[in-house]
């Protein structure tokens, strides 16, 4: 059990700039994700899901999609992009089909910790229950990928300093469930130190297409629009991340958006089209 203490934070410095002395980095990252046994995914085509806790087959339905099909199809199109993504892996996927991680990561992409299922929200977790989740699947993603994972992103991108605490113990490098700073900091435990790398809400695909009904294409305009802004903005560093699941924007109908989006970053040679384990190497490189 870890005891409360709030970090110290160690901001990086205001002149760091990305590579080249860009100023804007953009990280595409994919929700590759698993709910327990008899648990589903908490939203559905139908809007909601059926209410008192009765399982709801269709949101069920919706949710395997996203392990069965919809993250392969957003990787392949990323891949034909040139654009290689972090992949919120649940550890649970890791034991059911190693195989199909270790292709991810062949394929380039960097696979993150992301728990062991969507429904193991840390909030409502006992300390031991918190521990074991991020016990489970750092051990589920060593096997199948046979090195440990740097990175995390709690589900639900939703933990405190508790659970940073336990991912310094484990030997975590870095995590990004803060969206306190547009850039990174250093968070340090008595566990040890652990790099916090902010996660852009604005470019969310459940986000954008469940709560406020809008299209794949006003997901490319929003986008674009945002980084003519950005790119013009020199002096002020920043992150921007697209964060699409594979149950919601994995599907045919709303995939060609993210790799509208991809081609054009990649481009741009304004922008950093990069992965968050390579932010904390550029940013641990420079301190």
């Amino acid at each position: 059990m870890v005891s409360r203490a709030e970090p110290s934070i160690i901001p990086t410095s205001p002149n760091l700039r990305w590579p080249d002395g860009r100023h804007v980095a953009v990280v595409f990252n994919v929700a590759y994700e698993a709910w327990s046994e008899g648990v589903t995914s908490g939203v559905g085509p139908m809007g909601n899901v059926l209410a008192g806790g009765v399982f709801d087959p269709n949101a069920d339905s919706y949710g395997r999609y996203n392990a069965n099909v919809g993250t392969r199809r957003l990787l392949m199109l990323l891949d034909e992009a040139g654009v290689k993504a972090n992949v919120f892996a649940s550890g649970v996927l890791a034991d059911e089909d190693p195989e199909q991680v270790r292709a991810f990561a062949a394929d380039g992409h960097e696979i993150v910790g992301h728990g062991y299922t969507q429904d193991l929200l840390t909030p409502l977790l006992s300390p031991e229950e918190n521990e074991d989740s991020i016990t489970r699947s750092t051990e589920a993603l060593t096997k199948a990928l046979g090195r440990r994972p740097l990175g995390w992103i709690s589900p639900r991108a939703t933990s405190g300093e508790a659970t940073q605490r336990l991912l310094a113990k484990h030997g975590y490098q870095w995590q990004c469930d803060v969206i306190d700073r547009d850039m990174p900091y250093i968070q340090k435990f008595p566990e040890g130190d652990l790099l916090a790398i902010p996660l852009a809400p604005e470019f969310n695909d459940l986000s954008h297409a469940m709560r406020f009904g809008r299209t794949p294409q006003e997901f490319v305009e929003m986008f674009q629009h945002a980084l003519r802004h950005l790119i013009a903005a020199k002096d002020d560093p920043v992150i921007v991340d697209i964060l699409v699941h594979g149950h919601c924007f994995g599907r045919p109908s709303n995939a060609w958006a993210v790799k509208e989006i991809a081609d054009y970053c990649a481009r741009r040679d304004a922008i950093w089209v990069t992965t968050r384990g390579r932010i904390a190497e550029h940013v641990l490189g420079s301190l």
